[in-house]
């Protein structure tokens, strides 16, 4: 069973959790990268008028990605982590699931947080790889060791 850990990291939190959960998984690992990085007041969830605040406050938003060459078809399991805003993934993570066919896929959902869990993530993202089967997996926040990650991919059967 070949595995694929695809992260959205805007500051570098959820990239740590991603480069350690590829690590214990033995899986490959892939950055979804905003073409337009997103800058300190980009990010500024108190400003109504910052760019994440505006992409969050619209669910049809699809921020474009920086296309890298990915063959989802080589890979049977997908860790798909993204860090908790306004309680659901960034619309970006729409935009990476919309770019490629998950069909038959397993998508396993992990994400950071401040303080939120997945709230409607599950729901939000269906639509977006609607052949795929997505399962919400777990916050792993702070700096999960590897035997947490071992643990929870042993629970997963994975």
């Amino acid at each position: 069973m070949k595995k694929l850990v695809a992260y959205f990291s805007a500051s570098g939190t959820t990239k740590k959790v991603a480069e350690r959960l590829s690590k214990v998984a033995k899986a490959d690992l892939f950055e979804i990268k905003a073409k337009q990085p997103y800058s300190n007041a980009d990010l500024n969830w108190m400003d109504k008028n910052s760019r994440t605040s505006l992409e969050m406050a619209d669910k049809s938003s699809r921020p474009e990605i920086e296309h890298k060459s990915l063959n989802v078809g080589d890979y049977d399991v997908i860790f798909l982590g993204f860090p908790i805003w306004w309680y659901v993934a960034p619309t970006i993570i729409n935009t990476f699931l919309e770019s490629y066919n998950f069909a038959g896929k397993t998508i396993i959902l992990f994400a950071t947080s401040g303080g939120s869990g997945f709230g409607n993530t599950k729901k939000f993202l269906q639509p977006s790889a609607p052949q795929a089967t997505i399962i919400e997996g777990r916050l792993l926040n702070g700096n999960p060791s590897e035997d947490t990650i071992t643990t929870w991919l042993k629970n997963l059967k994975v």
